[in-house]
Protein backbone atom coordinates (compact mmCIF):
# COMPACT_ATOMS: atom_id res chain seq x y z
CA UNK A 1 0.00 0.00 0.00
CA UNK A 2 2.96 2.32 0.56
CA UNK A 3 3.53 2.64 -3.19
CA UNK A 4 -0.09 3.32 -4.05
CA UNK A 5 -1.12 6.77 -5.12
CA UNK A 6 -3.82 8.57 -3.13
CA UNK A 7 -7.44 8.02 -4.12
CA UNK A 8 -8.66 10.85 -6.30
CA UNK A 9 -11.97 11.89 -4.79
CA UNK A 10 -14.55 14.59 -5.38
CA UNK A 11 -17.41 15.88 -3.24
CA UNK A 12 -20.92 16.45 -4.56
CA UNK A 13 -22.76 18.86 -2.30
CA UNK A 14 -21.16 21.60 -0.23
CA UNK A 15 -23.88 22.32 2.31
CA UNK A 16 -23.47 21.96 6.07
CA UNK A 17 -22.42 18.30 6.01
CA UNK A 18 -20.64 18.51 2.66
CA UNK A 19 -18.37 21.21 4.05
CA UNK A 20 -17.46 18.96 7.00
CA UNK A 21 -16.74 16.04 4.67
CA UNK A 22 -14.52 18.22 2.49
CA UNK A 23 -12.62 19.44 5.55
CA UNK A 24 -12.03 15.88 6.75
CA UNK A 25 -11.04 14.52 3.33
CA UNK A 26 -8.37 17.21 3.03
CA UNK A 27 -6.81 15.91 6.27
CA UNK A 28 -6.78 12.22 5.28
CA UNK A 29 -3.53 11.43 3.44
CA UNK A 30 -5.05 8.50 1.56
CA UNK A 31 -7.15 10.96 -0.48
CA UNK A 32 -6.36 13.57 -3.10
CA UNK A 33 -9.31 15.96 -3.25
CA UNK A 34 -9.84 16.90 -6.90
CA UNK A 35 -12.64 19.38 -6.29
CA UNK A 36 -16.28 19.74 -5.37
CA UNK A 37 -19.55 20.69 -7.04
CA UNK A 38 -22.54 22.55 -5.65
CA UNK A 39 -25.28 24.37 -7.61
CA UNK A 40 -25.09 27.42 -5.31
CA UNK A 41 -22.39 29.83 -6.63
CA UNK A 42 -22.28 31.79 -3.38
CA UNK A 43 -21.72 28.60 -1.42
CA UNK A 44 -18.98 27.54 -3.82
CA UNK A 45 -17.18 30.84 -3.31
CA UNK A 46 -17.31 30.51 0.48
CA UNK A 47 -15.95 26.94 0.38
CA UNK A 48 -13.19 27.87 -2.05
CA UNK A 49 -12.05 30.74 0.14
CA UNK A 50 -12.14 28.58 3.27
CA UNK A 51 -10.33 25.49 1.95
CA UNK A 52 -8.57 26.63 -1.19
CA UNK A 53 -10.32 23.95 -3.23
CA UNK A 54 -11.81 25.11 -6.53
CA UNK A 55 -15.37 24.18 -7.47
CA UNK A 56 -15.69 22.16 -10.67
CA UNK A 57 -17.75 23.85 -13.35
CA UNK A 58 -19.68 21.89 -15.93
CA UNK A 59 -21.98 20.05 -13.55
CA UNK A 60 -21.57 16.82 -11.58
CA UNK A 61 -20.53 14.92 -14.72
CA UNK A 62 -17.39 17.07 -15.05
CA UNK A 63 -16.35 16.18 -11.50
CA UNK A 64 -17.10 12.49 -11.99
CA UNK A 65 -14.77 12.46 -15.00
CA UNK A 66 -11.83 13.56 -12.81
CA UNK A 67 -11.96 11.08 -9.94
CA UNK A 68 -11.64 7.46 -8.78
CA UNK A 69 -14.32 7.81 -6.11
CA UNK A 70 -17.02 10.29 -5.16
CA UNK A 71 -18.51 11.45 -1.86
CA UNK A 72 -22.23 12.26 -2.31
CA UNK A 73 -23.42 14.69 0.35
CA UNK A 74 -26.36 16.27 -1.48
CA UNK A 75 -30.02 16.35 -0.40
CA UNK A 76 -31.46 12.83 -0.45
CA UNK A 77 -33.61 13.61 -3.50
CA UNK A 78 -30.49 13.57 -5.72
CA UNK A 79 -28.73 10.50 -4.28
CA UNK A 80 -30.07 7.96 -6.76
CA UNK A 81 -29.32 9.96 -9.89
CA UNK A 82 -25.79 10.94 -8.84
CA UNK A 83 -24.84 7.52 -7.48
CA UNK A 84 -26.16 5.89 -10.66
CA UNK A 85 -24.00 8.16 -12.82
CA UNK A 86 -20.95 7.48 -10.65
CA UNK A 87 -21.39 3.70 -10.65
CA UNK A 88 -21.99 3.62 -14.39
CA UNK A 89 -18.67 5.45 -14.79
CA UNK A 90 -16.97 2.72 -12.75
CA UNK A 91 -16.42 4.84 -9.64
CA UNK A 92 -16.53 3.77 -6.01
CA UNK A 93 -19.09 5.72 -3.99
CA UNK A 94 -19.49 7.06 -0.47
CA UNK A 95 -23.10 8.19 -0.06
CA UNK A 96 -24.73 9.88 2.90
CA UNK A 97 -27.72 8.38 4.65
CA UNK A 98 -30.48 7.82 3.88
CA UNK A 99 -29.30 5.87 0.85
CA UNK A 100 -32.05 7.12 -1.45
CA UNK A 101 -35.37 8.92 -1.54
CA UNK A 102 -37.52 5.83 -2.15
CA UNK A 103 -37.17 2.08 -1.70
CA UNK A 104 -37.37 1.56 -5.47
CA UNK A 105 -34.36 3.87 -5.85
CA UNK A 106 -32.51 2.06 -3.06
CA UNK A 107 -33.14 -1.35 -4.64
CA UNK A 108 -32.01 -0.06 -8.02
CA UNK A 109 -28.74 1.19 -6.49
CA UNK A 110 -28.15 -2.16 -4.74
CA UNK A 111 -28.67 -3.99 -8.05
CA UNK A 112 -26.38 -1.59 -9.92
CA UNK A 113 -23.68 -1.97 -7.26
CA UNK A 114 -23.83 -5.75 -7.58
CA UNK A 115 -23.71 -5.49 -11.37
CA UNK A 116 -20.72 -3.13 -11.47
CA UNK A 117 -18.81 -4.74 -8.62
CA UNK A 118 -17.89 -1.31 -7.24
CA UNK A 119 -17.75 -0.45 -3.56
CA UNK A 120 -20.46 1.69 -2.00
CA UNK A 121 -20.32 2.77 1.64
CA UNK A 122 -23.33 4.44 3.27
CA UNK A 123 -22.73 7.25 5.75
CA UNK A 124 -24.25 5.74 8.88
CA UNK A 125 -21.74 7.65 10.97
CA UNK A 126 -22.86 6.38 14.38
CA UNK A 127 -21.25 3.01 13.57
CA UNK A 128 -17.98 4.94 13.99
CA UNK A 129 -19.01 6.81 17.12
CA UNK A 130 -16.22 6.01 19.62
CA UNK A 131 -18.73 5.30 22.39
CA UNK A 132 -20.46 2.66 20.26
CA UNK A 133 -17.10 1.31 19.14
CA UNK A 134 -16.11 0.90 22.81
CA UNK A 135 -19.37 -0.92 23.56
CA UNK A 136 -19.36 -3.18 20.50
CA UNK A 137 -17.15 -5.98 21.96
CA UNK A 138 -19.55 -6.35 24.90
CA UNK A 139 -22.71 -6.66 22.80
CA UNK A 140 -23.77 -10.29 22.51
CA UNK A 141 -27.34 -11.18 21.60
CA UNK A 142 -29.19 -8.23 23.21
CA UNK A 143 -32.87 -8.99 23.78
CA UNK A 144 -34.17 -5.51 24.62
CA UNK A 145 -32.88 -2.23 23.23
CA UNK A 146 -34.02 1.29 24.00
CA UNK A 147 -32.81 4.39 22.16
CA UNK A 148 -33.55 8.10 22.50
CA UNK A 149 -32.34 10.52 19.83
CA UNK A 150 -33.61 14.01 20.63
CA UNK A 151 -32.57 17.21 18.88
CA UNK A 152 -33.41 20.86 19.09
CA UNK A 153 -35.36 22.16 16.11
CA UNK A 154 -33.35 23.02 13.02
CA UNK A 155 -35.06 23.75 9.68
CA UNK A 156 -32.25 21.86 7.93
CA UNK A 157 -33.38 18.28 7.41
CA UNK A 158 -37.12 18.89 7.56
CA UNK A 159 -37.45 17.87 3.90
CA UNK A 160 -37.82 14.33 5.29
CA UNK A 161 -39.57 12.95 8.37
CA UNK A 162 -37.76 12.59 11.67
CA UNK A 163 -37.60 8.84 10.96
CA UNK A 164 -35.40 9.25 7.88
CA UNK A 165 -33.58 12.24 9.36
CA UNK A 166 -32.72 11.00 12.88
CA UNK A 167 -34.24 7.65 13.82
CA UNK A 168 -32.55 5.91 10.89
CA UNK A 169 -29.22 6.27 12.74
CA UNK A 170 -30.52 4.10 15.57
CA UNK A 171 -32.31 1.73 13.20
CA UNK A 172 -28.96 1.03 11.54
CA UNK A 173 -27.22 0.52 14.90
CA UNK A 174 -29.94 -1.87 16.07
CA UNK A 175 -29.88 -3.88 12.82
CA UNK A 176 -26.08 -4.12 13.07
CA UNK A 177 -26.18 -5.79 16.50
CA UNK A 178 -29.34 -7.91 16.25
CA UNK A 179 -28.61 -10.94 14.12
CA UNK A 180 -32.21 -11.67 13.21
CA UNK A 181 -34.82 -10.59 10.63
CA UNK A 182 -37.43 -7.97 11.56
CA UNK A 183 -40.74 -9.64 12.45
CA UNK A 184 -43.06 -6.66 12.94
CA UNK A 185 -43.02 -2.91 13.44
CA UNK A 186 -45.44 -0.72 15.35
CA UNK A 187 -45.06 3.05 15.22
CA UNK A 188 -46.62 6.39 15.96
CA UNK A 189 -45.61 9.92 15.08
CA UNK A 190 -46.78 13.51 15.15
CA UNK A 191 -46.08 16.44 12.84
CA UNK A 192 -45.74 19.49 15.09
CA UNK A 193 -43.90 22.25 13.22
CA UNK A 194 -43.27 20.75 9.77
CA UNK A 195 -45.27 18.82 7.19
CA UNK A 196 -43.84 15.44 8.19
CA UNK A 197 -43.55 13.77 11.64
CA UNK A 198 -41.24 15.66 14.01
CA UNK A 199 -41.47 13.18 16.87
CA UNK A 200 -41.81 9.43 16.50
CA UNK A 201 -41.70 6.20 18.43
CA UNK A 202 -41.21 2.73 16.98
CA UNK A 203 -41.34 -0.75 18.47
CA UNK A 204 -39.40 -3.20 16.32
CA UNK A 205 -39.77 -6.91 17.11
CA UNK A 206 -37.31 -9.43 15.69
CA UNK A 207 -37.73 -13.12 14.87
CA UNK A 208 -35.35 -14.11 17.70
CA UNK A 209 -37.51 -12.37 20.32
CA UNK A 210 -35.47 -9.18 20.64
CA UNK A 211 -37.48 -5.97 20.92
CA UNK A 212 -36.16 -2.48 20.19
CA UNK A 213 -38.01 0.63 21.34
CA UNK A 214 -36.81 3.72 19.45
CA UNK A 215 -37.76 7.36 20.08
CA UNK A 216 -36.69 10.29 17.91
CA UNK A 217 -37.58 13.96 18.13
CA UNK A 218 -36.36 17.12 16.43
CA UNK A 219 -38.39 19.51 18.58
CA UNK A 220 -36.78 18.88 21.97
CA UNK A 221 -35.39 21.48 24.36
CA UNK A 222 -32.09 19.62 24.66
CA UNK A 223 -30.07 17.18 22.60
CA UNK A 224 -29.82 13.51 23.57
CA UNK A 225 -28.38 10.44 21.83
CA UNK A 226 -28.56 7.54 24.24
CA UNK A 227 -28.88 3.80 23.66
CA UNK A 228 -29.31 1.01 26.20
CA UNK A 229 -28.81 -2.67 25.44
CA UNK A 230 -30.07 -5.43 27.76
CA UNK A 231 -28.82 -8.97 27.39
CA UNK A 232 -28.28 -12.04 29.52
CA UNK A 233 -26.33 -10.96 32.65
CA UNK A 234 -25.38 -7.56 31.19
CA UNK A 235 -26.60 -4.03 30.57
CA UNK A 236 -24.71 -1.71 28.23
CA UNK A 237 -25.38 2.04 28.20
CA UNK A 238 -24.01 4.16 25.36
CA UNK A 239 -24.16 7.94 25.26
CA UNK A 240 -23.25 8.89 21.72
CA UNK A 241 -23.44 12.60 22.48
CA UNK A 242 -21.09 12.73 25.49
CA UNK A 243 -19.03 9.81 24.09
CA UNK A 244 -19.27 7.61 27.18
CA UNK A 245 -20.02 3.92 27.71
CA UNK A 246 -20.94 1.97 30.84
CA UNK A 247 -21.07 -1.80 31.19
CA UNK A 248 -22.94 -3.42 34.07
CA UNK A 249 -22.43 -7.18 34.30
CA UNK A 250 -23.56 -9.95 36.64
CA UNK A 251 -21.76 -13.19 37.29
CA UNK A 252 -22.41 -16.11 39.59
CA UNK A 253 -20.64 -15.93 42.94
CA UNK A 254 -18.36 -18.89 43.52
CA UNK A 255 -17.31 -19.56 47.10
CA UNK A 256 -17.40 -16.71 49.58
CA UNK A 257 -18.54 -13.42 48.01
CA UNK A 258 -16.15 -10.48 47.95
CA UNK A 259 -17.20 -8.36 50.96
CA UNK A 260 -16.46 -5.18 48.95
CA UNK A 261 -18.39 -6.25 45.84
CA UNK A 262 -22.02 -5.42 45.09
CA UNK A 263 -23.98 -8.66 45.26
CA UNK A 264 -27.64 -9.60 45.00
CA UNK A 265 -29.34 -12.73 46.33
CA UNK A 266 -31.66 -14.19 43.67
CA UNK A 267 -33.66 -16.05 46.31
CA UNK A 268 -35.31 -19.48 46.14
CA UNK A 269 -31.93 -21.14 46.32
CA UNK A 270 -30.77 -19.66 43.05
CA UNK A 271 -27.61 -18.30 44.56
CA UNK A 272 -26.06 -14.88 44.36
CA UNK A 273 -24.79 -12.66 41.58
CA UNK A 274 -21.89 -10.28 41.77
CA UNK A 275 -22.37 -7.01 39.94
CA UNK A 276 -19.43 -5.31 38.23
CA UNK A 277 -19.30 -1.84 36.72
CA UNK A 278 -16.96 -0.97 33.88
CA UNK A 279 -16.35 2.21 31.94
CA UNK A 280 -14.31 1.29 28.86
CA UNK A 281 -11.90 3.92 27.65
CA UNK A 282 -13.44 5.87 24.78
CA UNK A 283 -10.84 7.39 22.45
CA UNK A 284 -11.16 10.94 21.21
CA UNK A 285 -11.79 10.49 17.50
CA UNK A 286 -13.81 12.21 14.79
CA UNK A 287 -16.44 9.74 13.61
CA UNK A 288 -16.83 11.36 10.18
CA UNK A 289 -13.09 11.21 9.59
CA UNK A 290 -13.07 7.57 10.71
CA UNK A 291 -15.85 6.54 8.31
CA UNK A 292 -14.18 8.34 5.40
CA UNK A 293 -10.81 6.83 6.24
CA UNK A 294 -12.39 3.37 6.54
CA UNK A 295 -13.78 3.85 3.03
CA UNK A 296 -10.28 4.67 1.78
CA UNK A 297 -8.83 1.60 3.49
CA UNK A 298 -11.39 -0.69 1.86
CA UNK A 299 -10.49 0.71 -1.57
CA UNK A 300 -6.73 0.55 -1.06
CA UNK A 301 -6.71 -2.88 0.59
CA UNK A 302 -9.44 -4.41 -1.60
CA UNK A 303 -11.58 -5.29 1.43
CA UNK A 304 -15.34 -4.96 2.07
CA UNK A 305 -16.64 -1.59 3.27
CA UNK A 306 -17.79 -1.32 6.89
CA UNK A 307 -21.33 -0.14 6.05
CA UNK A 308 -22.22 -1.71 2.69
CA UNK A 309 -25.06 -0.55 0.48
CA UNK A 310 -27.14 -3.56 1.57
CA UNK A 311 -27.01 -2.27 5.16
CA UNK A 312 -28.10 1.18 3.99
CA UNK A 313 -31.02 -0.38 2.11
CA UNK A 314 -31.99 -2.53 5.11
CA UNK A 315 -32.06 0.54 7.38
CA UNK A 316 -34.21 2.34 4.81
CA UNK A 317 -36.58 -0.60 4.49
CA UNK A 318 -37.12 -0.72 8.26
CA UNK A 319 -37.52 3.06 8.38
CA UNK A 320 -40.24 2.82 5.73
CA UNK A 321 -41.98 0.14 7.80
CA UNK A 322 -41.98 2.65 10.65
CA UNK A 323 -43.48 5.27 8.35
CA UNK A 324 -46.09 2.77 7.18
CA UNK A 325 -46.96 2.07 10.82
CA UNK A 326 -47.60 5.77 11.31
CA UNK A 327 -50.00 5.76 8.37
CA UNK A 328 -51.89 2.85 9.94
CA UNK A 329 -52.07 4.88 13.15
CA UNK A 330 -53.74 7.74 11.26
CA UNK A 331 -56.18 5.35 9.62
Amino acid sequence: MANQRPIRIGVLGAGHLGRIHLQQLLEIPEYQVMGFHDPDPARCEVIQQEFGVAPVSGGPEALLAMVDAVDIVTPTLFHHDLATKALERGLDVFIEKPLANTMDEARALVALTERTGKRVQVGHVERFNPAFQAARPYLANPMFIETHRLAQFNPRGTDVSVVLDLMIHDIDIVLSVVNSPVKEVHASGVAVVSDTPDIANARIAFENGCVANLTASRISLKNMRKSRFFQRDAYIAVDMLTKSTEIVRMRAVEGEPDPFAVTIDLGNGKGSREISFEKPEVPTINAIREELRAFAMSLLNDTPVVVPITDGAAAMETAHKVLAGMQLQKA
